[in-house]
C-alpha cells in the first residue's frame, strides 16, 4: 500500500503552518508555498515526497498520511522534526 504525499514541513512555529494553510485554502499553490517555505529536502520538489508505505515515517505524521482524506491539506501536524502541512495526493489500496 503506497502513498502519493505532498508535505510542507514549517519550522518553528505552528502560526506559521497555519497562515500557510488559510494562504492554500484561498487558492495558494501548495507546492510554491512549499518550495519557498520549506525546510525540509522535499520543498525544492514542491513539498512532494514520493511514495512510502506505513511506518517508514514518524508516527504522528504516518497516522495523517495513512488515515486522513485524500486531496485535503492537515495540519499542522507536530513531530520531533517541526510542525507540517500534509496533503495526501493519491492512495493506492
Amino acid at each position: 500500500m503506497a502513498r502519493r504525499i505532498r508535505s510542507s514541513h514549517l519550522v518553528p512555529t505552528a502560526q506559521q503552518a497555519e497562515d500557510l494553510k488559510k494562504q492554500i485554502q484561498e487558492g495558494a499553490d501548495f507546492a510554491e508555498l512549499a518550495r519557498a517555505n520549506s525546510t525540509c529536502p522535499s520543498g525544492a520538489r514542491g513539498g512532494d515526497l514520493g511514495e512510502f508505505s506505513p511506518g517508514q515515517m514518524v508516527r504522528e505524521f504516518n497516522d495523517v498520511c495513512f488515515n486522513e482524506a485524500v486531496g485535503v491539506v492537515h495540519g499542522p501536524v507536530k513531530t520531533q522534526f517541526g510542525y507540517h502541512l500534509i496533503e495526501v495526493t493519491k492512495r493506492s489500496e
